[in-house]
């Protein structure tokens, strides 16, 4: 169950947000702009963003006069190279897939934070003895995939305790998967917040966690987009922003349907019950921390100076090579209300 303080946070982004939220099919505005958008994904179709699978069902983006077409991916590197490819308009990215390629000196910008609070951990069994970062030396560490956040966040990880990836192995186990840790085929995983709690519900046991918050709090995800496409669609982007906040929106207030929803859309859906705390879970991601004087923030809204020390950190860490001015590259005009 969520704590009293957060569960408050979560109704108050809901009811702020009722006004905006299109809580079903509405006719979009006259004159608004109309098209496809195709979001790369850093995943399957899962649970945990039944906030898009939903859109048959509820059409947010519909409202808005966008065809949302997602187009699944196997981490935040994949989301990236999905739309310097052009297979995809937006990628839903992890800031250190982000770091990565602007590293390259590909040509993107940022213009929406999904998750603003950070959901990556390593998880080892209580009888491997990992307590620390440092214990990771000489491990065999899963992550999700070699260009999922789950690997760019143990890299700063093992960073931080003076590791590099030259430390450790790393073994790519699929997303949502402690079957080798449980097996013994790794020592310990990189996983996140929600694939933590699908591992507990299914018997993990007692299980040892760092998070990965404790050594630096960043955004996990973000919608990045390259330049070119930022100019040429400004108006059908601003309208996808629209329908994907008015999205997480109705998540937030609904919870309970989007469980039941996510047994309709999400391969990974079939237990109610796990899509529940999966949902309330990313939920909790979803907010903003609080402004000055504790006031809330909307839905997308960016902390550009902890996003900024986190890039500073992937510097000094040796993860990137090229300093990044975060203000640069992050553009809040398409925000709602913006």
């Amino acid at each position: 169950m969520l704590p009293s303080l957060q569960r408050r946070a979560l109704l108050g982004a809901a009811a702020g947000l009722a006004g905006l939220a299109a809580f079903g099919p509405l006719a979009r505005a006259q004159g608004a702009a109309s098209g496809r958008i195709t979001l790369a994904g850093w995943s399957k179709p899962i649970a945990e963003i039944t906030n898009l699978l939903a859109e048959p069902d509820k059409g947010f983006f519909k409202a808005q006069g966008v065809e949302l077409v997602y187009l699944p991916g196997a981490g935040g590197g994949d989301a990236i190279r999905n739309i310097l490819s052009g297979q995809a308009d937006v990628a839903f990215t992890d800031p250190g897939s982000l770091f990565a390629a602007l590293d390259k000196g590909e040509p993107l910008r940022a213009i929406y934070d999904i998750y603003p609070q950070n959901v990556f951990n390593v998880v080892s069994l209580k009888s491997a003895n990992i307590r620390r970062p440092a214990d990771l030396k000489g491990k065999r560490i899963g992550v999700y995939s070699l260009a999922s956040g789950t690997r760019q966040n143990l890299l700063v990880m093992l960073h931080q305790a003076g590791l590099t990836e030259a430390d450790v192995e790393i073994v790519v186990t699929g997303v949502l998967n402690f079957a080798p840790l449980l097996q013994g085929q790794v020592d310990a995983t990189a996983a996140t917040d929600t694939g933590l709690a699908v591992g507990r519900r299914r018997g993990l046991g007692e299980v040892d966690v760092m998070e990965v918050r404790d050594v630096i709090n960043v955004s996990s995800d973000l919608f990045v987009v390259r330049e070119s496409v930022l100019k040429e669609r400004t108006a059908l982007l601003r309208a996808f922003l629209k329908g994907y906040r008015d999205s997480a929106a109705w998540m937030i207030a609904n919870p309970e349907e989007a469980a039941t929803l996510a047994g309709k859309r999400a391969i990974d859906g079939t237990d109610r019950a796990i899509n529940l705390e999966v949902i309330k879970l990313r939920n909790a991601s979803s907010l903003a921390s609080p402004g000055a004087g504790g006031v809330a923030r909307p839905l997308g809204t960016f902390d550009v100076d902890a996003l900024q020390r986190a890039a500073d950190a992937y510097r000094a860490l040796g993860l990137i090579k090229r300093p990044i001015d975060v203000a640069s590259v992050v553009d809040t005009s398409l925000l709602p209300g913006a």
